[in-house]
């Protein structure tokens, strides 16, 4: 699973569409559909920070778990 099935699935269990998530991030709705698309590449961290505040969760819970493990 990757950052954008991520977000897409935890924007879906808040109930929310792409513009409502947009009105809660500050993301531009356009942005948020790139990075659940998988077509946005070297997504900021910044943008990353908004997403995950605005679905009440951490920037670590929307990595992929393969990123999660140490090295």
């Amino acid at each position: 699973m990757q950052i954008g099935d991520i977000i897409k699935r935890k924007r879906l269990e808040l109930g929310l569409v792409q513009k409502e998530l947009e009105v809660r991030s500050g993301v531009t709705q356009s942005m948020i559909s790139k990075v659940e698309g998988g077509s946005a590449e070297n997504v900021s961290i910044d943008v990353l920070r908004r997403l995950a505040k605005a679905l009440n969760c951490t920037l670590v819970d929307l990595l992929p778990e393969a990123d999660k493990k140490q090295r």
